[in-house]
């Protein structure tokens, strides 16, 4: 069977395996990861939000 690779998690220029972490460490990674997720779509959503008021804005300029 063949050898399993592991997973490199960077930390502060550090190189480590997920794999090696101990269960409080993989939790945290894990928190990091997902909160990492959730600014990336935060970010798209204000974009479009922002998109969307502006939209609004210039179509009431429109009317004025």
């Amino acid at each position: 069977m063949g050898k399993k690779e592991k997973t490199p998690v960077i930390i502060d220029e550090q190189e480590y395996f997920f794999e090696d972490l101990t269960d409080e460490q993989k939790a945290h990674v894990n928190h990091i990861a997902d909160l990492d997720r959730k600014i990336v779509n935060s970010k798209f959503n204000l974009e479009q939000l922002e998109f969307g008021k502006q939209a609004f804005v210039d179509a009431l300029k429109k009317l004025l």
